[in-house]
């Protein structure tokens, strides 16, 4: 793990991207204690969920007790109750 202070991050901070984006943790410290990390920016997927998480909500739904009435249903009896 690359550790610098702000001041050799605000003079390298190209290098230190760089470094980041090749998959290196870079720490950035102030008087010794750390203060930030640098990792490469998360892509977003125009609002698309990964294959992975489809999954793991997929089994998680799994195990969640039946709701014993449609969706729909519950939809329309809240909706009714509405005053």
């Amino acid at each position: 793990m690359a550790t610098y202070s702000i001041a050799q991050a605000k003079d390298h901070l190209s290098k230190l991207i760089d470094e980041a984006l090749a998959g290196e943790d870079v720490t950035i410290t102030r008087h010794g204690k750390p203060v930030a990390e640098l990792r490469p920016a998360r892509a977003t997927g125009a609002g698309r969920l990964s294959p992975e998480l489809i999954d793991r909500i997929a089994a998680t739904a799994k195990t969640l007790p039946p709701l014993g009435e449609s969706g729909a249903d519950i939809v329309r009896r809240m909706r009714d109750e509405y005053p």
